[in-house]
């Protein structure tokens, strides 16, 4: 109910009744018709808020849905960094194993090519030892074949020499010897090959060229090996040498 200030009431009794009246139910009107302003305001003000409040509610549950994404997400990517962390520490004991299987094979490959050396040395001497063998056998028989042959008389025997064509320089000659065909001067000049080929003829002529002056006189130039190819026979046919085979020293 509305209170009428004691001032107001004290002008109201000097009205008449009946405007008095009037007055006292227009101030009681206008005192609810304020109240239900202000509550309606109120009302409204709240409807307001609670839409905030609505909409803030609505922002923290996305924010929080987000950040729940945002944890798996942070939660998958730990895993595949400890996935790739895993990866990384097999790859690198791989390669500390495939460092060591290096180390290992360089050493076996030392070791081979250590032996290989060895082995090559041997072949070397046994390869010498053949050589020397088939040219101790020439100077036995060739004499009896080149009298055969060109009736050639030897004169102090066949020899390995090595001749000097300039100061401190020399040409290592298989064989080498002097000798007469119907009293003229011969040389003989010859290479010995186990298996004879084509470069052991060029690196012989090129001997013998190197010869040339030291040595004017004529020549009978031999090869002696224990075999060869029909084509290295042609070539050294083409060029003037005679072969002879160990076959034939008996």
């Amino acid at each position: 109910m509305q209170v009428i200030p004691v001032d107001l009431y004290e002008d109201l009794e000097n009205l008449d009744p009946q405007t008095k009246k009037v007055i006292i139910k227009l101030i009681r009107y206008m005192g609810e018709v304020v109240r239900r302003e202000d509550f309606l305001g109120l009302k409204e003000e709240m409807n307001k808020l609670t839409k905030i409040v609505a909409e803030l509610a609505e922002a923290q549950r996305r924010a929080d849905e987000r950040l729940a994404e945002l944890a798996e997400a942070q939660r998958r990517a730990d895993e595949r960094l400890a996935e790739l962390a895993e990866a990384q520490r097999r790859a690198d004991e791989r390669l500390a194993e495939l460092a060591e299987a290096q180390r290992r094979t360089e050493e076996e490959l030392h070791k081979l090519i250590i032996e290989h050396g060895k082995t090559r040395e041997q072949l070397g001497s046994l390869a010498h030892t053949i050589g020397y063998f088939l040219e101790n056998e020439a100077y036995k028989y060739l004499p009896k074949l080149l009298q055969r042959d060109f009736e050639l008389e030897i004169e102090g025997g066949l020899l390995r020499d090595y001749i000097e064509i300039a100061p401190n320089k020399y040409v290592e000659i298989n064989v080498y010897g002097r000798g007469t065909i119907r009293g003229k001067p011969i040389i003989i000049l010859g290479e010995v090959k186990s298996q004879l080929k084509k470069s052991d003829i060029d690196n012989f002529l090129k001997k013998v060229e190197k010869l040339q002056k030291i040595l004017p006189e004529d020549k009978i130039l031999i090869l002696v090996t224990h075999q060869t190819s029909p084509q290295i026979k042609n070539y050294a046919h083409s060029k003037g040498l005679k072969i002879y085979f160990s076959y034939e020293f008996v």
